[in-house]
């Protein structure tokens, strides 16, 4: 039997386990929420990597990353270095702070569906009509099964 070669180990998972260990309130109650409709089928991942740095959520089909910020944050060159490198490399990054999320948790949602959905043609509205005009379907006959005797 050929064994296929193992993947060399990303020096990275470490620290991302570690981040994911030790997730902040912010991060905990936010992950709650992107692991649910509507959200659930963007696949939102904790402490992705990309590059060099961990995105505290991303989904990686959508290019979308959020960033939870704490006071430390505040004027912080490197975050803005962290922006630059997302968006050249085609992530659309947002940015809340820890206490907009305590305070404002359904704003907060609303801001990353309108995002995540900026890119979908909108439903009309009222829907268009089902095929066959709405009305009501009617049932194939079934097979009459074979009796054993």
């Amino acid at each position: 039997m050929t064994q296929t070669p193992q993947r060399p180990a990303d020096p990275r998972v470490p620290r991302a386990r570690a981040l994911r260990r030790d997730a902040t309130e912010a991060e905990k109650k936010l992950w709650q929420h992107l692991r649910q409709p509507p959200f659930k089928p963007h696949h939102f991942r904790r402490q992705a990597t990309i590059g060099p740095y961990f995105a505290d959520f991303a989904s990686h089909q959508l290019k979308l990353v959020i960033e939870l910020d704490g006071g430390q944050h505040s004027l912080s060159s490197s975050d803005e270095a962290r922006t630059r490198y997302l968006e050249a490399n085609g992530y659309r990054a947002l940015r809340f702070w820890n206490n907009e999320l305590g305070e404002n948790m359904s704003g907060v949602l609303a801001s990353i569906d309108a995002v995540a959905n900026a890119d979908r043609p909108p439903t009309p509205d009222p829907s268009p009509p089902q095929a066959g005009g709405g009305e009501s379907r009617q049932r194939a006959p079934r097979r009459l099964r074979k009796r054993r005797c």
